[in-house]
């Protein structure tokens, strides 16, 4: 039953950005990278990151956001995550666990059309802090809200936490 509770509004939060998404996927993915990103639980190919030289966000964001490997080795699982409480009248927020075979990919895939789209529109920013990095999700008028923590651990961008609060 707790499960329920953070993929109900976490499904909800991907079908909203997904929608987006699959014009984009069907002409920028051919068969094989369609197979790759997909792929189950693998170990990253790290041959082409310099562990000296400080990742840079933009470029770790997309590629999270596109390759389910990337993004289950760039996760500290098991994560905690804060989610409404769908048994709770007010649904008020509570905490959970999510381990790595519980995961659903999540999509930071984003373009200013996201605000004038028809129906649930939202904006999305990225605010930094020294060594962390918060992907903040807000809807306008329609319940999308939802933080994102990333923290730089050894030159190396990792989604440490999240507050799923949409409703």
């Amino acid at each position: 039953m707790k499960l329920n509770r953070f993929f109900f509004p976490l499904l909800f939060f991907l079908l909203i950005l997904s929608c987006g998404q699959s014009e984009r996927d069907g002409r920028a993915k051919s068969a094989g990278d369609k197979a790759n990103s997909e792929s189950t639980l693998r170990v990253e190919d790290t041959s082409d990151i310099d562990v000296d030289t400080e990742e840079e966000f933009d470029l770790f964001l997309q590629k999270f956001s596109e390759q389910r490997s990337f993004q289950l080795n760039r996760v500290k699982f098991p994560i905690n995550v804060t989610v409404p409480d769908t048994d709770d009248e007010g649904m008020a927020p509570i905490e959970e666990t999510i381990g790595r075979y519980e995961w659903e990919m999540l999509d930071f895939t984003y373009d200013s059309t996201f605000l004038t789209r028809p129906y649930d529109q939202y904006h999305q920013v990225v605010r930094f802090r020294n060594d962390t990095a918060v992907v903040e999700i807000r809807g306008i008028d329609n319940g999308i809200y939802a933080d994102y923590y990333f923290e730089l651990i050894d030159n190396r961008w990792y989604l440490v936490t999240l507050c799923e609060a949409s409703f």
